[in-house]
């Protein structure tokens, strides 16, 4: 079966799309810093008969990574990495005039330094699987110049061309910097508290991802909004 490793899997989009993984049979090592929100998470995976491991712990910490990577390597190895943890940097968001450096150096730490971490020290076992491919999940601050989300964008932004060179230095692996979209999540809460405007549930864009998979397209930068509209 295939393994994948999903970082921030406790809740939001990396649980839905742990649940479908397992649901298509794959082999799951999961992330998240709440041991007790991962360990539900995990059981409710478990129920599709797919092994899952389950390793709370911060993906900012070297050692935690390993271990991630070790988990998977026990499983058979890793076919997907699927880098979802992210920080904002304030909470909620601020202006840059206001964004504390420390905020920033987090959101860096998390978003940047630790999916490169990761990606690292999985590298070996991604090139040693017959189709090794990595997702970072990226946002639409990335690209757009939106008032108060300049840190966080500023980290997405680094993330998507450390993973637009990654593409270029492995060839032989797909690499996509994904942008889900507006989403009701508890980060986008956390961000911006204040906003009451219905959002799409996190499992509405998991087919994009999924598609991603199963039509292996060139490494790049998508949106899951504009991989749904074309699947349609």
């Amino acid at each position: 079966m295939p393994v994948a490793i999903i970082t921030g899997a406790s809740k939001g989009l990396g649980r839905v799309l742990a649940e479908a993984l397992a649901g298509r049979g794959w082999d799951l090592v999961l992330d998240a810093r709440g041991a007790e929100a991962l360990a539900d998470t995990a059981g409710a995976v478990s129920a599709h008969g797919t092994r899952v491991t389950a390793l709370p712990g911060d993906v900012t910490d070297a050692a935690h990574r390993a271990e991630l990577v070790a988990a998977a390597w026990r499983l058979g190895g890793v076919d997907l990495l699927v880098h979802n943890a992210s920080a904002l940097g304030a909470e909620p968001l601020v202006r840059l005039a206001e964004l504390p450096l420390e905020g920033l150096r987090r959101a860096l730490e998390v978003n940047l330094v630790a999916g490169l971490g990761l990606v690292q020290e999985a590298l070996p076992l991604l090139r040693a699987a017959r189709a090794g491919a990595v997702i970072a999940v990226s946002s639409d601050a990335a690209a757009e110049a939106y008032e108060t989300w300049g840190g966080y964008g500023a980290s997405k932004a680094a993330l998507d061309h450390l993973m637009a060179v990654l593409a270029a230095e492995e060839p032989e692996l797909r690499v996509w910097a994904v942008d889900p979209g507006d989403m009701a999540t508890d980060l986008y809460a956390a961000a911006v508290p204040d906003d009451r405007e219905p959002r799409p549930e996190p499992a509405a864009v998991v087919p994009a991802f999924l598609r991603l998979l199963d039509e292996r397209p060139a490494s790049g930068r998508y949106g899951a909004p504009a991989l749904l509209d074309e699947a349609r």
